[in-house]
């Protein structure tokens, strides 16, 4: 099989290039490191019977464009970048399995309430600028946290938390009392979690029913103190009102490791000193990358 490997990612892990070229030695790999887009894309997987791709948005008109496509192996675990329905009526199989990177976003998560929680961030950069400024914020231990989102990355995210002893709120579409049960969870209506939290974290997926979720509204229901961390895709957040209210202390601050377009464009954004930004590395710690990388290829076995 012609295996095309759009995920810039994948394509410079020599370890995962190895694996699968021994399976399917017919392999191409995006070895430019640029993010495939419309004729790129449609050029670059045109004879493809497989893929394996990341970010890249295969839709139906570059599905139509691949006659011998087979199979889309997922290299990660968000499928809004694929038209799944189409790919059904076609009878290409999508290769996907949850949950592959919840350590590496669910550390980085962390590591971000600690940041934000003890103004890791905002002083370092105030000392780089020769400003002593000692302002240690508070501690993370023993404060609320909200997490919107309770599948593999936000449970991960709770046991991680455990040592700290925070009170955690949380919401998700599915009931899963038992679960909450088990792990002193206190389940919450969103716009409760909003109000009460110390910081809330975003672990949903993107749909026409979380677009959006986090706008000028649900941002003025939280604390002024309260700090916002979105570790999932960049569309659940509105980035202007995200701006606004880092802007007009309508909340302390803020972390993202995702933008509605990536790379963003809004220099000013994340320019702003009470947001902290990463560049979409949330899933892309070593052992991850292996482990979505060997996933990919699993199913392409």
């Amino acid at each position: 099989m012609v295996i095309a490997v759009t995920s810039p990612s994948f394509s410079k892990n020599q370890i995962l290039k190895n694996e699968l070229k021994k399976y399917f030695p017919e392999s191409k790999f995006n070895e430019d490191g640029k993010k495939l887009e419309e004729e790129a894309l449609i050029d670059f997987v045109a004879d493809a019977e497989g893929l394996i791709v990341g970010l890249e948005r295969i839709t139906r008109e570059v599905i139509e464009k691949i006659p011998n496509l087979k199979i889309i192996s997922k290299y990660g675990v968000g499928l809004d970048n694929l038209d799944i329905e189409f790919c059904k009526e076609k009878g290409i199989y999508i290769g996907w399995t949850p949950g592959t990177n919840k350590t590496s976003v669910a550390e980085l998560t962390l590591s971000f309430m600690i940041s934000l929680s003890r103004n890791v961030y905002t002083t370092s950069n105030m000392l780089k600028n020769g400003i002593w400024h000692k302002d240690g914020g508070f501690d993370l231990s023993g404060k609320t946290v909200g997490i919107i989102g309770l599948g593999n990355i936000g449970k991960e995210l709770v046991r991680l938390l455990k040592p700290f002893k925070t009170t955690i709120l949380v919401n998700d579409i599915i009931d899963q009392s038992q679960y909450y049960e088990e792990n002193n969870l206190i389940e919450m209506e969103k716009n409760q979690i909003y109000q009460e939290s110390d910081l809330i974290t975003l672990h949903v997926p993107l749909t026409k029913d979380t677009y959006h979720l986090i706008n000028k509204e649900t941002l003025s229901q939280m604390k002024r103190s309260a700090f916002l961390i979105n570790t999932s895709r960049g569309k659940v957040v509105d980035e202007k009102a995200l701006k606004w209210a880092l802007m007009n202390n309508i909340i302390a601050g803020a972390a993202i490791d995702v933008y509605e377009e990536e790379p963003p464009e809004d220099k000013e954004l994340i320019s702003l000193p009470n947001l902290i930004c990463t560049p979409h590395i949330g899933g892309n710690s070593f052992e991850s990358v292996l482990a979505m990388g060997r996933s990919a290829i699993k199913h392409l076995r």
